[in-house]
């Protein structure tokens, strides 16, 4: 008797489809490959032929050089060998797919990374009722618990009016994060410029391109100090606490991360104002989203798999943890 699932095969460098011959989310390159989205630990240059939403297309172009890009929309069926398959809203970030696929009667949706949360740099998550649901884990324990977003955003803007001769610096990943920190500071009402480190600026010109409301963005570099005083400055991580920070005037350090949760993440980086926002689901948003989905079987991927699949077990829904190698956690 043919076990669920048995179609597709998880392996360490990614999913693979046999019959179709083509791999979801690889970690080196390959001929054909169904990507989620473009995080650098998702998608990679280097393969000869792949299928992404054109959002994702325009992320990995500007990142990797021309591809042999095949872009599917949101919604849009493709039929390769008998499966088939189609793209639906992640939430994670712009462009970003759950991937479901249809073959001998069994559906099953490979999430890639997805959050819950509104965000207004995205489309929102598409529930899919599935067989079998392919989940990640990156904040897989019952400790991360995301509180709201604009109540950390608060935050960070009493800190900016307590200290009008200082500045905010605001550490977030270039992709995604950066983008809704901004966006999110515009739905709150805030219209002052925004300044922005130069490694940020190529993607959020590309989500400006994309129809992704910014305002206005000047750079960071160049300008001078008695400027930036009682403004809010947006880097990567990395530039934090190297020399290009050290020109700004008596930053205040801050990181926009779910790992923020962990104190010692925080102490690391020597971030005086951790603000918690996660382009991840979080514990309850994890949970939710099986019973939501009322799959027969999840798979695990990336993060804390070990308490998923064990709350899982708790719920009378079959569970395992895939083996699946060079996943990370600081695109968050």
């Amino acid at each position: 008797m043919a076990k669920l699932g048995d179609w597709i095969d998880p392996r360490p460098t990614g999913i693979y489809l046999a019959a179709a011959d083509i791999w979801i989310d690889p970690s080196q390159p390959v001929r054909r490959a169904l990507v989620t989205h473009g995080h650098a630990d998702h998608a990679r240059g280097g393969h000869e032929a792949v299928w992404a939403t054109p959002q994702t297309l325009a992320i990995m172009e500007a990142r990797y050089g021309p591809q042999n890009a095949n872009p599917v929309d949101y919604g849009e069926r493709i039929t390769m060998h008998g499966i088939d398959i189609r793209f639906v809203p992640a939430g994670h970030v712009l462009g970003s797919a759950q991937i479901v696929l249809e073959h001998r009667g069994e559906r099953i949706v490979v999430s890639g990374d997805y959050k819950r949360r509104p965000d207004p740099t995205c489309a929102p998550f598409e529930p899919v009722p599935c067989d079998v649901f392919v989940t990640e884990a990156t904040f897989g324990l019952p400790v991360f618990r995301h509180p709201e977003t604009h109540d950390e955003l608060d935050k960070l803007l009493a800190a900016l009016r307590a200290n009008p001769e200082r500045c905010v610096l605001v550490g977030a990943y270039a992709l995604g994060k950066a983008q809704r920190v901004i966006s999110e500071l515009r739905v709150m009402g805030f219209d002052d410029p925004i300044y922005i480190h130069g490694a940020l600026q190529r993607l959020c010109d590309l989500y400006v391109e994309q129809g992704v409301d910014l305002g206005e963005l000047r750079p960071a570099t160049g300008v001078a100090k008695a400027e930036l005083q009682g403004r809010i400055i947006l880097c990567p991580p990395g530039a934090l606490n190297d020399r290009w920070s050290r020109r700004l005037p008596d930053p205040i350090t801050a990181m926009a991360s779910g790992w923020m949760r962990v104190r010692q993440r925080a102490r690391q980086r020597n971030v005086e104002l951790p603000l918690i926002l996660s382009d991840h689901a979080d514990w309850d948003e994890l949970t939710r989203t099986i019973q939501e989905l009322e799959p027969r079987e999840v798979w695990v991927t990336h993060g804390r798999e070990d308490a998923l699949v064990h709350w899982c077990r708790l719920h009378q829904v079959k569970a395992r943890a895939l083996d699946l190698a060079g996943f990370e956690d600081e695109d968050d």
